[in-house]
């Protein structure tokens, strides 16, 4: 892999970084104590692109490659862990399964109008009560053919996007015996009768992310609203989540970045003992194990998503990139409080914020103890 970013990548960096410090990033408090979705932002993100960055340009997408769609993801991280969560979660688990996986007469159908800024956002609904790491033997929410329909009935949690979404791609069991052929991708519109988004979950942080339970009662959705062939949901969940892995390493070393950069600034302003604490070697050890750490994560998650550009295997990969990117989010956010001392763990300060905002990442699309399974198998030939 060259690991020298292109004058395209290098650009789009700088006009995402100045969108994100000019529209979301100083509205990042205020999404955090009120829970409020950015909208405002949000709606100037079609025009740029970063509503459809891996969709084909011919349905209205930025059609980017990996790499620059991973670059995105860490400026919006940077920004706004709730904003960059959402949109995220938009692009990879939403769209993308329909990208992948659907007709041409599904992706015109849906993603012109996901991708302009003018609806609202989509959103993968995978999780249950029972289903969370487990999804092959926990998945109950099932879809019944019945004429040219299918009837979804069950019940969801954990749903991102959930409450502002158009549109959801739900996980269903479409046949009852179980195993690996047992389960579906059916595209649901998010207003079909039946649908109950539960009121956003009161979390640790991420807060301006609604995240929903959510029942389907007798959700009754057309027959060709089937995403990919019946009885390969599970497949496509997992290549869904392979892409994810990358999003969210990007996500978290955005958090990072943002931490550590405001631990770096406190180190210059702040005196102890007749001078600032950047000349103290043990907040010098700290800062320098955060700068070499985000770049070292950066590094493997863009080396993932070149693999993914190359068309190449990448599971394992992911894995570990996912692993080790929200590992040391979570060690620099931690850090950069420590570096602020009290102060930092004091809402006046963006690092309590952003610890928060960083918990999720080794949780989310799979916990790190996940991904340790994952890559051991692949390294055992279990």
């Amino acid at each position: 892999m060259n690991f020298e970013y292109n004058d395209e990548q290098r650009e789009l960096r700088h006009m995402v970084h100045d969108f994100v410090a000019n529209e979301i990033r100083p509205l990042a408090r205020h999404t955090d104590e009120t829970g409020e979705f950015n909208w405002t932002a949000t709606r100037k993100m079609g025009p740029l692109g970063l509503l459809g960055l891996e969709v084909p340009e011919q349905f209205g997408g930025a059609q980017m490659d990996a790499i620059s769609a991973a670059i995105v993801i860490e400026e919006l991280g940077w920004g706004c862990g709730s904003t960059a969560l959402a949109i995220s979660a938009h692009n990879g688990l939403g769209l993308g399964p329909i990208v992948n996986f659907g007709s041409e007469e599904q992706k015109q159908q849906w993603l012109p109008s996901l991708v302009n800024g003018q609806g609202k956002l989509a959103c993968l609904s995978l999780t249950e009560p029972g289903a969370g790491s487990d999804l092959q033997g926990g998945v109950r929410t099932a879809a019944v053919r019945e004429g040219d329909s299918w009837i979804i009935d069950g019940s969801k949690m954990w749903m991102t996007n959930a409450s502002i979404s158009d549109v959801m791609v739900v996980l269903v069991r479409t046949d009852p015996a179980g195993g690996s052929r047992s389960l579906s991708h059916i595209i649901v519109p998010t207003r079909s009768e039946g649908i109950t988004i539960a009121p956003a979950e009161k979390k640790m942080g991420l807060k301006g992310s609604p995240t929903h339970a959510v029942t389907f009662d007798e959700v009754r959705v057309p027959f060709e609203n089937m995403l990919g062939p019946e009885g390969r949901g599970l497949q496509q969940t997992l290549a869904t989540l392979d892409s994810g892995r990358i999003s969210i390493g990007a996500l978290a070393i955005g958090i990072a970045q943002a931490a550590y950069e405001s631990a770096l600034a406190y180190a210059h302003e702040r005196e102890t003992f007749g001078k600032p604490i950047a000349q103290h070697q043990a907040v010098q050890w700290m800062l320098a194990d955060a700068a070499t750490e985000i770049q070292a994560a950066r590094l493997m998650v863009h080396w993932v998503a070149w693999l993914k550009d190359q068309g190449q295997r990448y599971t394992k990969e992911a894995a570990m990139a996912k692993l080790f990117a929200t590992e040391v989010s979570e060690r620099v956010c931690r850090n950069a409080i420590q570096v602020h001392g009290g102060y930092g763990y004091s809402s006046e300060f963006e690092v309590e914020r952003m610890y928060r905002d960083t918990r999720l990442m080794t949780i989310g699309e799979g916990t790190s103890e996940i991904q340790r399974l994952v890559i051991a198998r692949h390294i055992l030939g279990l």
